[in-house]
């Protein structure tokens, strides 16, 4: 501090005697000057540094409040701060709960809209008229849209309730009141029992007993007979729970497949309009070629030895008995040689020409219906595919209304589109085969026809000839 104050004790005097040195001033009264300024400002140093002391403490505690107050701030700070953040966690774990609630509630919902649709899939046939109640209501809400997911659940556990119930039934068996479809066609009131994975019934109207079993179309379940020594067995069961049953070792495969082995008439009737039409110009077909068999077979062309025999008497010179020989021949080749005896004083392209014409005027009677038959080997798998297709349409169009949980609604339509196919097939390989065959014994027919007048031409040339040398 001292050596401060005589640093400015110095500057102090040089800026004294800066200004004043001009003025010729004494460095005494510079030097006085100097020390009142001095002595002043040390005083009002002492005086400030007493203020400052006074004051320090006052502010130091003032200061230490302070800064407990800044301190307490910040921790009321930092754990506010740590309340919003536990309060944003909490709020973002509450929307992953609910996130995840959503998510396992439409799981539940997805299996339970997929057990209400299939529910009536996984139960026999005939029971459909016990529970049908309950899982047409459960369907009607999954398609009401104003119905809220609560009203909807309930009406899905209602169902999942009866199916319960049916399973406790099935532990010991049990039975129900219901109709059936007996073989008659009729619809009959009766008693149902189910013994494990079977259904039996016994009609109260009439003596009819037997197996439950799925028919296509049918409204209510149809009625097997399996034997007429299994009837009281049967009958005694649904009526008493006690008696004797037929066991089937296939859970009913095997009565589905003898019930699925159609006859010839109903297997036809799955083609449908199609299917008919393709039948009857198979029909057709087969009638024109059993004809084209019979008229071809029957055309009889003349033997090399009766041509011969003709060309003989020719020779000779002895025309009746040649003209004789010749309607002897019978058919168109007797009518070819006659022509050609008729003419065979011409020449030989004249001759050649004459029975050319003669054979030309056979091969449309040879070769009739043979166009007929080959349209019909073209069109067939045409109209097979024609089947394929509407009935591929009407697939789709039942797909549309019945969805696809029941595949027994859809075989109708595709049954028509495999049978028409086949159908198509079954016409054109035969009549493809049968138009060859009827085409290479029409050509062969007509070659023979060709070759004759051939042999006929030279013979009568030859003849001519000799005769003409004889005479010579």
């Amino acid at each position: 501090m001292q050596a401060t104050s005589k640093t400015i004790l110095a500057f102090a005097l040089a800026a004294i005697a800066l200004p004043f040195g001009t003025q010729a001033q004494s460095f005494k009264s510079a030097s006085d000057q100097a020390s009142s300024d001095l002595s002043s400002s040390l005083a009002e140093l002492t005086s400030t540094r007493e203020k400052i002391a006074e004051q320090k403490i006052p502010l130091l505690r003032e200061v230490s409040a302070l800064e407990d107050e800044v301190r307490q701030k910040g921790e009321e700070l930092s754990r506010l701060r740590r309340l919003r953040d536990n309060s944003d966690l909490g709020l973002n774990r509450l929307k992953d709960q609910v996130q995840a609630t959503k998510a396992q509630n439409e799981y539940a919902a997805g299996l339970f809209d997929e057990f209400v649709r299939s529910f009536e899939t996984r139960i026999d046939y005939s029971e459909r008229q016990l529970y049908t109640a309950s899982a047409e209501e459960a369907k009607l809400a999954l398609e009401d849209s104003n119905m809220s997911q609560v009203e909807r659940f309930n009406k899905q556990i209602d169902v999942i309730g009866v199916a319960l119930d049916r399973l406790e039934k099935l532990v010991g068996g049990y039975s129900f009141e219901g109709k059936a479809l007996v073989p008659s066609g009729d619809i009959e009131d009766g008693t149902f029992a189910t013994f494990g994975p079977v259904v039996f019934y016994a009609s109260k109207q009439s003596d009819v007993v037997g197996l439950a079993v799925t028919k296509l179309n049918a409204a209510e379940a149809a009625v097997a007979i399996p034997g007429e020594g299994f009837g009281p067995g049967i009958r005694q069961f649904v009526e008493t729970g006690e008696g004797t049953v037929p066991a089937d070792a296939t859970l009913g495969k095997a009565l589905k497949i003898e019930e699925g082995n159609d006859s010839i008439a109903e297997h036809l009737a799955k083609g449908g309009s199609v299917g008919y039409v393709i039948l009857g110009l198979g029909a057709v077909c087969l009638l024109l070629g059993l004809l084209k068999v019979f008229e071809i077979t029957s055309f009889k062309t003349p033997a090399p030895e009766k041509v011969q025999k003709v060309i003989g008497h020719f020779e000779d010179g002895d025309f009746a008995n040649a003209k004789t020989a010749a309607s002897g021949i019978g058919g168109a080749g007797g009518d070819l040689v006659l022509t050609g005896l008729e003419y065979a004083d011409e020449r030989r392209g004249t001759l050649e020409e004459i029975l050319y014409e003669k054979i030309l005027a056979v091969r449309p009677k040879l070769e009739r219906f043979l166009p007929f038959i080959a349209l019909t080997a073209a069109a067939a798998p045409l109209l097979g595919l024609l089947g394929t297709v509407t009935g591929m349409i009407k697939t789709f169009n039942l797909i549309t209304i019945f969805g696809t949980g029941d595949a027994k609604s859809l075989s109708s339509g595709i049954s028509e589109a495999l049978v028409t196919t086949e159908l198509g097939l079954v016409v054109a390989i035969p009549a493809l085969i049968l138009h060859g065959l009827l085409s290479r014994m029409s050509k062969q027919k007509l070659g023979e026809m060709e070759q004759t007048a051939i042999g006929f031409i030279n013979g009568v040339i030859a003849a001519r000839s000799k005769n003409s040398h004889d005479n010579a």
